[in-house]
């Protein structure tokens, strides 16, 4: 049997709420009264937005405690009293949020608003509603997604608006909005960003070829158009637009109007990684000009916006080698710098997940190698540099790999993913503060959202964030669009984990688990129920709410003491250390003194010892001189005794002559007369 739903462009605030507390019975009109409330909501939620209503129109609570004797008036006091200094607006965008999720069709069948021009659509029960034309005008549908256990998401009086993401009011669940214009090809290993209200699609891989096309999403209209690009300033023929190669495994970064197109994978790679700019004024791209030692060139990694710096981690290279390099590229300086971290870093992996917390903390998550995937949580320290692997908590999510992670506040989604075998169907979410995994919604059959190389951006409506995938591939490529609105609950959980937490925010925390009376039950399936005690005039609730209270305030108090006794503690310890402190000061002074003193006698030493080298070297030229004369003497004394052999050798020859001659009978004097 079919269903009616209506179509509605919605209010704006404080209009919305105004009509919102006028459907809840919070107007000051004759059905305003508790029993009129309580017989819409359960008494929590009652309570709840009695204090929210409250908050908007009146302020922080300015009326006296009531009597004890008068449990609802006390119940109500506290409600509000408990929401602090909470803002005007902030408490009108709850009230609505949580009547929302209370009663979905609320706007559909609200009386107080003003009249707007509606048109029924035909809904079955798989949840499409189809196209309806009236006075020319055509309606498009909007499909669910089937949950996991094969039935769709009720879609009975949703009130869906017909401006972009306002449409979307169904909480936790992927659903796919009406789409006009010429979509993108169908493709994964995308880069995609927003940029004011518009998700663009730049590059990706279909069929095994790398794309360079660029598209953009209108996401208040939810129609495609194709940017054409025009010449750019490194393109010698001003008529001819500037081409950019094509490519798949890249990230795309707006920046200072631009879209800043980092690494990926191309069929005629670079030695390192190139920075693009598509500049959306003059819809043109450039390659920017960077200085240091730039990665080598890769797809597949992660990058992120820290402050004014890029941070890449990760990824494949050309040559298929994984990597678990870190760098940093300053985008105002434009300079490369290769990080060092201590500690264990991650595996070398590619298709991970990177996100920001704090502007302090990067964290990794999962990812995969040739042979397997991982869902490992890593963390790194960008002020110490340090790599840790804190403990997870909660739901941990399956090993996967190309899936895509978007934070939204201090909550951090994670959508899609394959492990190899089959692409991941859970949708989860990480407290960035505490570290706990919880599913968000699980969707059945071979959807996109359960594909790898999908893309996930955040946009946002009147406040409230959505997440917008696109693209993936899981047996076959796609190109749809899907959106899933968070609801309040993870909303309020990453507002609470801020640090320091706002006393307005605390305050609903404390209001909607202060009051909660629970009690479960065990079905035929073994699924725990829970049975909200909505009789707020029965004795029990107002007992166990009294003593819930006054359990909560011991329980402070109690940890109140414990604080001022750990403080104690820590001011003794850290009295002693500033006496160690002290202490160690004199002694390093002392020591300073005698190194001061050591110095000098140093210095003197090396004084000394330089004078001895100095004359050292004049004895050594003093030596090798002495050794020279030596030498020449040597020769003088071998010339000396040759002459004086020669002058003996002379007269012994002159003395035999003679006794010759005598003998001959020459006398000496013929001789001489004859020479």
């Amino acid at each position: 049997m079919a269903t009616m739903a209506r179509a509605t462009s919605g209010l704006q605030y404080p209009e919305r709420f105004y009509a919102a507390a006028s459907y809840a019975g919070f107007d000051g009109s004759p059905r305003s009264s508790s029993k009129a409330v309580r017989s819409k909501f359960n008494s929590e939620s009652a309570l709840l937005l009695y204090a929210l209503y409250q908050q908007a129109t009146v302020g922080p609570c300015n009326l006296p405690e009531p009597s004890a004797w008068n449990a609802i008036e006390k119940s109500k006091w506290s409600s509000w009293k408990q929401l602090g200094d909470m803002n005007s607006a902030e408490s009108m965008r709850l009230f609505v949020k949580i009547l929302e999720e209370e009663d979905p069709g609320w706007y559909s069948r609200a009386s107080n608003f003003v009249p707007e021009p509606v048109v029924d659509v035909q809904m079955n029960h798989t949840s499409k509603v189809e196209p309806v034309v009236e006075n020319g005008n055509s309606y498009p549908e909007m499909k669910t997604i089937s949950a996991e256990n094969g039935s769709p998401m009720e879609a009975q009086d949703k009130d869906v608006v017909s401006e972009g993401l306002g449409s979307v009011v169904i909480y936790d669940q992927w659903t796919a909005p009406p789409i006009s214009g010429q979509p993108p090809k169908a493709r994964y290993e995308h880069g995609a960003a927003v940029v004011q209200d518009k998700m663009y699609i730049y590059g990706g891989n279909h069929n095994g070829r790398y794309l360079n096309d660029l598209h953009v999403l209108d996401l208040r209209s939810w129609s495609w158009s194709r940017i054409e690009v025009k010449a750019g300033p490194e393109s010698t023929d001003s008529s001819s637009p500037l081409t950019v190669a094509p490519c798949a495994g890249h990230s795309l970064i707006p920046w200072d109007n631009k879209l800043l197109s980092i690494a990926g994978h191309t069929k005629d790679p670079s030695e390192t990684i190139q920075v693009k700019a598509f500049d959306l004024q003059t819809c043109s791209w450039s390659t920017l000009k960077t200085y240091g030692k730039p990665p080598v060139s890769r797809g597949g990694q992660s990058v992120t916006l820290v402050g004014t710096s890029l941070v890449i981690f990760g990824g494949q290279d050309a040559k298929r080698s994984l990597l678990n390099d870190l760098h940093i590229l300053d985008l105002e300086t434009m300079t490369w710098d290769e990080i060092d971290a201590v500690g264990v870093p991650p595996s070398p992996r590619s298709d991970h997940a990177a996100a920001v917390h704090a502007e302090r903390y990067l964290l990794i998550f999962g990812g995969g190698s040739h042979a397997t995937c991982f869902n490992d949580l890593h963390v790194l320290d960008l002020q110490a540099m340090e790599w840790s692997r804190p403990t997870q908590q909660g739901d941990l999510p399956t090993a996967r790999a190309g899936h895509a992670g978007v934070p939204v506040g201090e909550n951090w989604f994670i959508v899609g993913g394959g492990d190899n075998k089959s692409g991941v169907s859970e949708t989860v979410v990480l407290n960035m503060s505490t570290l706990v995994w919880s599913v968000v919604t699980t969707v059945q059959g071979r959807v996109p959202v359960a594909s790898e190389g999908l893309s996930v951006v955040v946009g946002s409506y009147s406040g409230e964030d959505m997440l917008v995938s696109f693209g993936g591939y899981n047996g076959r490529y796609s190109n749809e669009v899907n959106v899933l609105k968070p609801s309040h609950k993870s909303t309020l959980q990453s507002k609470m984990m801020e640090n320091p937490v706002p006393n307005s925010v605390s305050a609903v925390h404390n209001v909607t688990n202060a009051t909660r009376d629970v009690e479960s039950e065990v079905g035929q399936e073994g699924k725990i129920r829970e049975i909200v005690m909505d009789n707020v005039d029965s004795e029990p609730m107002r007992s166990k709410g009294v003593k819930t209270n006054e359990h909560l305030i011991a329980s402070l108090r109690a940890e109140k003491e414990e604080l001022e006794s750990s403080l104690s503690k820590e001011k003794s310890h850290t009295l002693q250390l500033k006496q160690d402190l002290a202490e160690a000061e004199i002694r390093n002074t002392d020591l300073y003194k005698e190194l001061q003193s050591v110095r000098g006698q140093l210095a003197a030493e090396q004084s000394r010892c330089f004078k001895l080298e100095v004359e050292l070297a004049e004895l050594r030229q003093k030596l090798q001189a002495m050794e020279t004369l030596q030498k020449e003497l040597e020769l003088l004394q071998r010339q000396k005794a040759a002459s004086e052999q020669a002058a003996m050798n002379a007269k012994l020859r002159q003395s035999s002559g003679g006794v010759w001659g005598w003998l001959a009978g020459t006398p000496p004097t013929q001789k001489e007369d004859d020479a």
